[in-house]
């Protein structure tokens, strides 16, 4: 037994999802599944022959052999999913057990930023000052920044923060401050709300804060540092040398000493170690992004603090739960399971989401349904999303080792999403091309993985490792029907046959599911509307220029670029993301082909419905799929009509776009 712990009592609880529920659920996805394989038996079934295709127009077995394709890989993906929906499991700690133990291990925290133009360091040292302030014994706790744009200004601001941090640290004990973030914490928090002693303090170090701030982006907008700044520290020293963000020398300077008796708060309790560092950055070396930065911290932490356990975060994601690491523990310290544990996984949320999530950024449905669904088949993929690092916890996984997917009642972490459509259809270009980057490499799932993990997993992976490829299927379906529409070709059974069963059922019951479950996970009515036009959006195009490019890149074409998201707006484009305005605004090949479609939708849905109403050709009862198909992503394109011809602000379309569409 461990020295101060009282009994052999675990850590955390698992809980299978099980019950009536659970057989609803795989009855309900039995039953689509025979709907779909009743698609694909009516499309095997009635291909058309040259009569047919003499008689309804040319063209129409090539339509209709595309359709087959399409609908036979979204059945199969749809199966595919189903593998995150079949055995969803959840975790609950227990840190009052945790809180007996004398024996907690030393915890390095890693924080990376990479440009400081998308990335200001205002942002980055709000993250880092709150980790520092966690509910942990601070001679155990370390944080390091890892700046690879090595910047003197990133390296003033953490300078200020670990000055700062001697106030808010003691700040955030004393009151039980949970969102230790200062500026969230300010933000949400005002002085009427505290006590007299409290709102004394709350006061001052919110005045102390801002002065902080303001020196912070009064250096930022100068883009250099006075004499008097440089003098303040010897590390200012290392950027006498010239250099740029691609092509300096390797910068490790300790801020904090934890390990300095004299390094204390205001309140004389020893503070957690701070350290900067910048690799060295060289033209001619490969610097292997997110991954090169990984390595460094490991190698520099190694020698300072050693913690036996690492959390990796970026800069953008600030705590939002101040016991965070305790949770952690709880998995990787429990006497029976701990020993399995590499990783914990904790959702990735944000600050700045609208109410109805117009840009569907959140991924409430990955977070609350198939990551769950992922940790009961060993765990979740690490780092959720991002490609940097869904190889690393992949070899991990298949090394033997499990991961966890803990979502706390208390949200871990909140960061900054996306506020254009731009800026998602690029986040979601770079995050699918990495991820088909890797189907398409030795690393795939069911290959690399093969008898190492289990076959859901394997599966749950391929579910955002086909995201790219899923766009030509989609586009095929989001073009085809329409113009089939226009001309007067039936593609569809008519509402008569009893084949039209299998598709209004398919139709008509994953819609109905998917609004259940959107609605399950805190989706508004309108949320889930968003989400579907995401979808589609993404489809059309994002994903297929991330398809496309890693094939380039299969093929040693293309060079791999690395694409930072931009984690700030102008403050009109901000007011018209709070009133949930989709942003347009420029001109880019990605909202012309979005406008091209739409265009392309409506004139087909215009002349479908002239031909059928007013024309007569063709019989409503073998068009109303294809009429339904077209309508619904006619509606889906609202936003665009309004962009191209009602908006007159700077977010509307671009009078190019629109034109060229």
């Amino acid at each position: 037994m461990v020295e101060g712990e009282e009994d052999g009592s675990p850590l955390f609880e698992t809980e299978v999802a099980e019950g009536i529920g659970r057989i609803w659920y795989k009855l309900h996805a039995l039953s689509v599944f025979v709907g779909i394989c009743g698609i694909w038996a009516y499309r095997a079934l009635h291909i058309p022959n040259a009569e047919e295709e003499q008689e309804q127009g040319q063209g129409r077995w090539w339509a209709w052999i595309g359709l087959f394709g399409a609908e036979l890989w979204f059945g199969l993906y749809w199966v595919l999913k189903q593998a995150v929906r079949w055995n969803p499991t959840y975790r609950r700690t227990f840190k009052a057990r945790l809180s007996k133990r004398n024996n907690l291990p030393g915890v390095d925290i890693f924080v990376c930023t990479a440009d400081l133009t998308i990335e200001p360091p205002i942002m980055v040292i709000n993250t880092v000052l709150s980790v520092l302030a966690y509910d942990y014994p601070k001679d155990k706790l370390s944080v390091y920044l890892s700046d690879d744009g090595g910047s003197e200004l990133t390296f003033y601001a953490l300078l200020e923060a670990s000055h700062f941090a001697r106030t808010w640290i003691p700040f955030c004990q004393k009151f039980n401050v949970e969102t230790r973030s200062p500026a969230a914490y300010f933000k949400e928090s005002h002085a009427s709300q505290k006590d007299v002693t409290e709102a004394v303090e709350w006061i001052a170090t919110k005045n102390l804060y801002k002065e902080m701030e303001n020196r912070i982006n009064q250096v930022t907008r100068f883009g250099r540092l006075s004499n008097d700044i440089r003098k303040q520290h010897k590390g200012f020293c290392e950027w006498n040398v010239p250099s740029t963000s691609c092509d300096h020398h390797a910068i490790v300077e300790k801020l904090i000493d934890g390990r300095d008796e004299n390094a204390t708060d205001n309140e004389g309790v020893v503070l957690p170690t701070l350290v900067y560092m910048a690799r060295e950055k060289r033209p001619e070396h490969h610097h292997n992004f997110k991954a090169g930065a990984m390595n460094s911290l490991l190698r520099v932490s190694s020698e300072i603090s050693n913690g036996a356990v690492i959390l990796n975060m970026d800069c953008d994601m600030y705590s939002n739960n101040s016991e965070t690491i305790k949770d952690a523990l709880c998995f990787f310290m429990d006497e029976d399971k701990g020993h399995e544990f590499a990783y914990v996984q904790l959702p990735q949320r944000f600050n700045n989401i609208t109410k109805n999530d117009i840009y569907a950024n959140c991924l409430r449905t990955e977070y609350e349904v198939e990551f769950h669904g992922l940790d009961g088949f060993g765990g979740p993929l690490y780092y959720g999303f991002p490609v940097e690092d869904v190889i690393t916890g992949l070899s991990i996984q298949c090394r033997g080792w499990k991961s966890i997917y803990f979502n706390p009642p208390r949200v871990g972490f909140l960061g900054v999403a996306p506020v254009t459509l731009a800026q998602t259809l690029v986040q979601h270009k770079r995050w699918s091309e990495g991820n088909f980057q890797i189907f398409l490499s030795k690393y795939n799932p069911l290959l690399y993985g093969h008898k190492k993990i289990k076959l859901g997993l394997q599966l749950g992976y391929n579910i955002y490792f086909l995201w790219a490829p899923c766009s030509f299927p989609t586009i095929y379906y989001a073009i085809i029907p329409s113009f089939a529409l226009l001309h007067a070709i039936s593609l569809f059974p008519s509402v008569h046959s009893i084949w039209f069963a299998p598709f209004a059922y398919v139709i008509g019951v994953t819609t109905i599911h998917s609004l259940w479950e959107s609605k399950k996970v805190g989706y508004t009515l309108k949320g889930w509307w968003n989400e579907r036009r995401m979808w589609l959006f993404k489809r059309l195009a994002s994903y297929p220029f991330a398809a496309t490019d890693a094939f380039l890149k299969l093929l040693d074409v293309k060079k791999l670029a690395f694409i930072v998201t931009a984690k700030v707006a102008d403050e009109e484009v901000s007011k018209r993301y709070e009133k949930e305005v989709m942003e347009f605004g420029s001109a880019s090949l990605m909202f012309i082909i979005l406008s091209a479609h739409a265009v392309f939708c409506l004139l087909c849905l215009l002349g479908g419905v002239k031909k059928l109403v007013l024309d007569g050709t063709g019989e409503m009862s073998s068009m109303l799929v294809q009429l339904t198909v077209t309508g619904a992503i006619t509606l889906i394109n609202m936003p665009i009509y309004q962009a191209m011809f009602l908006r007159v602000d700077g977010g509307c379309m671009p009078i190019s776009v629109t034109i060229i569409s």
